[in-house]
């Protein structure tokens, strides 16, 4: 990955400089400050380190290439952008084995790249790895249960608490009813059995 070097008086001017030469939107980009200085006599100064976010992109899809070649499956990606963040999707020869039981693989190898990314970067660099559409059908799983829950918690005006979930997934129920007109949710607990619980919204 290339990595380019601006500066500017503040972190602002540094950025809008990296724009301009880059002739790429702020949304495009990713930086760190590499150097801040604020001295009495001297003019201000800060350096920020640039790199295009398609870049890093296309590093992490080639790492994921290779690494799962190296583990000895035959894989291909497809990548999609959502709100600004890669997801990539690998989709191997034997899809059952990468994924691991419960996603334990899955979740390990993306570990790995995650590192692998911070290492190169310095700092971590947001993306979603899926095999097979595996936490896809995962999510869409959850979605479905927790609407059907709370269509069950609206008619009979008991609130239902669901199983110990992660992190991850108690977001998934949170996001799919977060504008439900008739139940709100809440977490609750301690991990690991932290949940999620549906309860009834109040009459105005």
């Amino acid at each position: 990955m290339e990595k380019y070097v601006f500066t500017g008086k503040t972190e602002e001017e540094a950025i809008e400089e990296a724009c301009t030469n880059l002739n790429l939107d702020k949304d495009q980009i990713v930086y760190r400050v590499s150097l801040e200085k604020t001295g009495l006599f001297k003019a201000k100064r800060t350096d920020i380190e640039v790199m295009r976010k398609s870049d890093i992109d296309e590093f992490i899809k080639e790492l994921a290439l290779r690494l799962t070649k190296d583990m000895g499956f035959d894989t291909k990606t497809e990548t999609k952008n959502r709100d600004g963040v890669l997801n990539i999707t690998l989709y191997s020869d034997n899809n059952s084995l990468l994924i691991g039981k419960d996603g334990k693989n899955m979740s390990a190898l993306s570990t790995i790249i995650r590192q692998a990314v911070y290492n190169e970067l310095g700092f971590f660099y947001k993306f979603n790895l899926d095999v097979g559409e595996y936490k896809l059908k995962q999510e869409r799983n959850l979605e479905r249960m927790a609407r059907n829950i709370a269509k069950d918690v609206a008619k009979t005006k008991v609130e239902a608490k669901l199983e110990p979930m992660n992190s991850y997934e108690r977001r998934i129920v949170h996001n799919a009813l977060t504008n439900d007109k008739f139940v709100y949710t809440e977490s609750v607990g301690e991990e690991p059995n932290r949940c999620v619980v549906i309860k009834l919204k109040e009459k105005e």
